[in-house]
């Protein structure tokens, strides 16, 4: 059953206002539930920018003061609506960091639902850190953390963490950043700083510190990783150019960095992963926490836009067998003209086997995720 969509205004957005229904977007997909709180103009434009709807039988029973329950082939949601949500949760827990009590109970109980969404599809996870929209910079303060936090969970399962120090380094990455969240997503979508924003930039880690102590924070685990993360073995880092750096902020570092790198901003491009997993394992000489993030992505993430031997463009979307042969979802025929359905690539067949990386930015923005995978759209 499909939503008759109304189109909300400014107005019906209030700052300091729960909100009295659902709003989704322009498909009818959930993006903030009723109750969600908006804190910030910059939160509100952000959300009119996209577009924001409500079902018109929802508006109207919220007008008349009925109670209104939606039936359930309205209530379908895949693991990208989740992804989606995630990003306004994350905006909220952090801005109410010291204005409501409870904040570490908090965020440790969005830090576990996260690492649990992450755990549902790590593919679908990873796929949606290297698929970035460029036309939503403004939301990277707030996509990048979530990605960072990603990367952190992967890598430190991997290299064998035990699942409490995991989880002080996925609270550690979501709150990295809390006091430049804003900041980030206008940088990355204007690609211009002030002197003052850079003096904010440098005094992140000490201001997002002092905010969770504030708010009742004592895990030391993660209060370090928040203030070390943009230090550096061997100094040159920021705030306080340590010369020795604690494990868990070196490795939120990288994951932080490798994030950044592969992100597209308004001053510059994406830079590629192969190359972008080159510098880091460069940089970090090798280290333990370098390969693990490395082998996790592969060559060819889920996300990479490729051409096969077989002339179609696809789209990655599993991590195979070896880092070099992964399933792709194909987009086009052999002529490259785009195709109704996408078809599964086994590139571990010759047939199919990746013969480059390929760049179409208008081809991939047109692509809903939900097909590349078989999911409805």
């Amino acid at each position: 059953m499909a939503f008759e969509l109304l189109q909300l205004v400014s107005d019906q957005l209030v700052l300091g206002q729960a909100l009295p229904f659902n709003v989704r977007d322009a498909q009818g997909k959930l993006l903030l539930a009723r109750g969600y709180l908006l804190r910030s103009e910059l939160q509100r434009e952000t959300l009119l920018d996209r577009g924001l709807y409500v079902d018109v039988e929802e508006f109207k029973a919220v007008q008349e003061g009925r109670t209104y329950t939606p039936p359930p082939e309205k209530l379908k949601t895949t693991l990208f609506d989740l992804w989606e949500q995630a990003n306004w949760r994350l905006d909220n827990l952090l801005k109410s960091v010291d204005q409501e009590p409870g904040f570490p109970a908090r965020c440790e109980a969005f830090a576990t639902q996260f690492m649990s969404l992450v755990q549902r599809d790590i593919d679908i996870a990873i796929y949606l850190s290297v698929r970035q929209d460029e036309r939503r910079m403004n939301l990277y303060g707030l996509s990048h953390t979530l990605h960072a936090a990603l990367l952190g969970q992967l890598m430190a399962q991997r290299i064998g963490w035990t699942s409490e120090r995991t989880l002080s380094l996925v609270k550690a990455a979501l709150t990295m950043n809390m006091a430049i969240v804003d900041l980030q997503g206008r940088f990355a979508a204007m690609g211009r700083l002030s002197e003052a924003q850079r003096d904010q930039i440098r005094a992140h880690p000490q201001r997002a510190v002092d905010l969770m102590r504030s708010a009742g924070v004592t895990d030391s685990a993660w209060l370090e990783g928040v203030l070390q993360h943009h230090e550096r073995p061997g100094g040159g880092g920021y705030p306080r150019d340590l010369k020795q750096v604690d494990e868990l902020a070196d490795a939120l570092r990288l994951a932080d960095v490798f994030m950044a790198k592969i992100s597209p901003r308004a001053e510059r491009p994406a830079l590629k992963i192969q190359e972008a997993a080159r510098q880091m394992f460069h940089e970090a000489h090798g280290s333990a926490a370098s390969a693990a993030i490395i082998k996790e992505y592969g060559i060819y993430p889920p996300g990479n836009f490729v051409e096969l031997a077989s002339g179609e463009l696809a789209v990655v979307i599993r991590r195979g067998a070896t880092a070099h042969t992964p399933v792709a979802a194909a987009i086009t025929d052999t002529s490259g003209r785009p195709v109704v359905r996408t078809v599964r690539r086994d590139t571990a067949q010759p047939a199919y086997a990746i013969k480059a990386l390929a760049v179409d930015k208008l081809m991939m923005q047109r692509l809903v995720p939900e097909r590349l995978y078989g999911l409805p759209e």
